[in-house]
């Protein structure tokens, strides 16, 4: 009999143990955080968009330009809603997204600030959530592209 006690406390460690493991990774399944966008013609870094989340709705903004850039702020000068004309650092560019399943997020908006135009928006986790894929779209999902963005650490 002392040899099951333990055994019994061995097994009852490496269960908590992989419980605990398994709870930190569920809790970082979530787009909330900050990433960097990779341009699509260059593939170098192109900004850093900070997603959050408020009553089960993710929004992100572009918090930091990545790009080279000299001169004052760029500013949306070809937006056509209430972001017209203002700066793009700062801006929010991802609106309305919420979880649809385990690893989705639709229903939402993304503006592209270079051509001031909004699509439709859906995002997923890929790579234990170091990548964000971002889906840009007009009307069906099939006629639009997507963007792998970055987790910054």
């Amino acid at each position: 009999m002392r040899m099951t006690a333990p055994r019994t406390l061995l097994r009852a460690t490496v269960f908590a143990a992989a419980f605990a493991v398994s709870a930190v990774a569920l809790a970082q399944v979530t787009p909330a955080g900050k990433w960097q966008t990779i341009d699509d013609a260059t593939g170098k870094p192109r900004g850093v968009i900070e997603i959050s989340e408020k009553d089960g709705i993710f929004s992100g903004k572009l918090v930091k330009s990545l790009a080279p850039h000299e001169g004052p702020p760029t500013v949306c000068d070809k937006c056509t809603d209430s972001r017209k004309d203002q700066p793009i650092i700062g801006m929010t560019l991802l609106t309305g997204l919420r979880k649809t399943s385990d690893n989705e997020w639709t229903g939402g908006e993304i503006l592209d600030p270079e051509s001031g135009k909004l699509y439709k928006c859906k995002m997923s986790l890929a790579d234990d959530g170091r990548k964000l894929n971002v889906r840009g779209f007009i009307g069906i999902s099939l006629i639009g592209r997507t963007q792998t963005w970055l987790r910054e650490q």
